[in-house]
């Protein structure tokens, strides 16, 4: 009888965990991204640069410094690149390094030997002092992640 009742308990905890395993819908911010999987490529899953016949991201700069802000302003700056490879540049997803910062960035395909922007907002609502805010953006070229990054120093109002 403890076996029978054993049986029918394992049955309805593998139905319980199957079910709670099903796909909850994407988000908005998911919908707009494209699968990372697009990444997952054989020249750039060993880690090793092999830029033949791959997208190259050639930035003008990854860095920007705005200087000094006061508490409550927003920095807007746009990276500029250049695909100089040779494939279809995708960016999967660009992710900011906390909430006060969003990344704006091409869905479509930047072609070789096409220009594309990525535009990144920060907004300094509540923060005072240094600040180094970072967009990680994946795509399908070698290596798969580009860091950008803005800084510079917020203060306080009325100092």
């Amino acid at each position: 009888m403890n076996t029978m009742r054993n049986h029918t308990l394992l049955i309805l905890a593998g139905i319980l965990a199957f079910a709670s395993c099903q796909n909850q819908s994407a988000t908005d911010t998911e919908k707009d991204q494209l699968s990372p999987s697009i990444v997952n490529i054989d020249a750039t899953a060993s880690g090793e640069d092999k830029d033949s016949g791959l997208p190259v991201f050639s930035f003008e700069e990854s860095t920007f410094d705005f200087g000094t802000i006061t508490s409550g302003e927003e920095v807007t700056h746009t990276f500029k690149f250049k695909n100089t490879g040779d494939a279809d540049l995708l960016i999967s997803q660009a992710n900011a390094s906390c909430g006060c910062t969003s990344p704006e960035y091409p869905k479509e395909p930047i072609k070789p030997g096409d220009e594309g922007e990525i535009k990144v907002t920060f907004r300094s609502e509540g923060i005072a002092g240094q600040v180094a805010k970072t967009v990680s953006v994946l795509a399908n070229t070698s290596p798969t992640t580009k860091v950008l990054t803005l800084s510079g120093e917020v203060i306080k109002k009325n100092q």
